[in-house]
Parts: C-alpha cells; structure tokens; sequence
C-alpha cells in the first residue's frame, strides 16, 4: 500500500546555457557577415582650402611631393632640390636640432597618391618636428 507520500524530487539549481550558446553564434555569423561590408573605401578629391593665409614669423622649410611621390626641399627660400627621404629627414633633423620651433611646411600634389605623401611624416615626427603646417591651394573666385 501507498502511503500517500510522494517522493519529491531534488530542484535543481544550475543554469541552462544551451539557448544562449545558440543566440551567441547566431550572432557571431551575423557580425562576420557584415564586417567586410563596413570597411568600404571612398574615393574623394581633397577640395580646396578657404583657410586663410597663416603668418610665420621664421622662414620655414618646406618639402613638397610631386604626382610621381618625389621629394622636394626648400629651405629659407633658397633653390628646391630634389632629395631622397632619407637625406630629407637628416637635413630637417639638423634645421630642427637648431631651432626646435621652425616650422616645417608640407604640400603634396593632390594628384600624388596619399601613401607617397604620407611616407615622410613618420621620418618628421621622429626627426623632432613639432610645428608641422600642411600647404593647400585658395578657392579660385570661379569656384566659390
């Protein structure tokens, strides 16, 4: 016979975690999904610049890139001299060593590709340039 009593079973006290696991891959595949489509490149041509004119009170010296990615130097309005970036850090090094405050006046060709413009600020940077100015072309009155 029966008593009446039924045995009761233990609760258990632990945690499903099967439905998240699956809610988490979902996820994962759609974040996979959709990264690659968020690195899309935008090709744009630099416009030109309204800034006005900056005073400088020292001569700066200026380094210039041309379409082709070569460097140019010009140094307190003498003669611009094609130079090689290696030899264009040092030289900027020496004029930085001298007077920390020169400033150092950068213009690319907008036809240059960014890359070859690029490839000197790291040389500048560790040549002690603080004053970095980038050189830009004024809005023609028939543009504007």
């Amino acid at each position: 016979m029966q008593t009446g009593r039924r045995k009761r079973r233990k609760l258990k006290a632990e945690i499903n975690v099967v439905p998240y696991i699956d809610v988490m891959l979902v996820l994962l595949i759609i974040f996979m999904a959709t990264a690659p489509l968020l690195n899309l490149g935008v090709d744009i041509k630099l416009p030109q610049s309204t800034a006005k004119a900056m005073q400088v009170d020292k001569e700066p010296i200026m380094i210039s890139v041309d379409k082709d990615g070569a460097f140019y130097l010009t140094v307190a309005g003498g003669q611009r001299e094609a130079i090689d970036p290696d030899a264009l850090v040092a030289k900027v090094a020496a004029f930085v060593r001298q007077d920390p405050q020169t400033p150092v006046v950068l213009g690319g060709d907008e036809r240059a590709l960014y890359g070859q413009v690029y490839r000197i600020l790291p040389g500048l940077q560790q040549a002690g340039v603080t004053k970095l100015l980038l050189m830009s072309q004024p809005v023609q009155a028939a543009n504007r």
